[in-house]
């Protein structure tokens, strides 16, 4: 499910327009992750403790959970990392990490179109999504040396 609400839309609007009830956790959840794209769980669990109080540690995981199934919330992955949250949802765009210290960016497709989305063997699956990790060093990193080997995958 991709989200196509407008940018301006308030996350009370998001939540509404996905069918889900609209709860204190939710809009907070939603407020930390739009303050700190691709945000840990961790991050996130402590920017709505900021802003609630006590919440459960549970209950924000099921949170994340919700808004990722409802399509508000995209999860991504990168290997050795913990998983991050973002608000980009419903386009196909791609990620950079920094091997070293975990830094995430934005790549938008480089083409028109969604090219990786056409494999060259599709092995009779029908492809929804395609996603590609970029691997480097940011320029914070960068100017400590490399201290990393560029042959060695995550």
């Amino acid at each position: 499910m991709t989200s196509t609400a407008p940018a301006a839309a308030t996350p009370e609007d998001l939540l509404r327009g996905a069918g889900l009830r609209v709860t204190a956790a939710r809009v907070a959840a939603l407020h930390a992750v739009g303050e700190n794209q691709h945000a840990t769980a961790d991050a996130v669990l402590s920017s709505v403790r900021a802003e609630l109080g006590t919440v459960s540690v549970q209950a924000v995981y099921d949170v994340l959970h919700a808004l990722t199934d409802a399509g508000l919330l995209r999860r991504i992955e990168p290997a050795g990392h913990p998983a991050r949250f973002e608000r980009r949802t419903g386009d196909n765009h791609h990620h950079i990490v920094c091997r070293r210290c975990g830094a995430i960016g934005d790549v938008d497709c480089s083409v028109g179109h969604a090219p990786c989305l056409t494999p060259s063997d599709d092995h009779g699956f029908v492809v929804e999504t395609a996603e590609v990790t970029y691997w480097g060093l940011c320029p914070g990193c960068r100017g400590q040396g490399s201290g990393a080997d560029p042959s060695v995958q995550p």
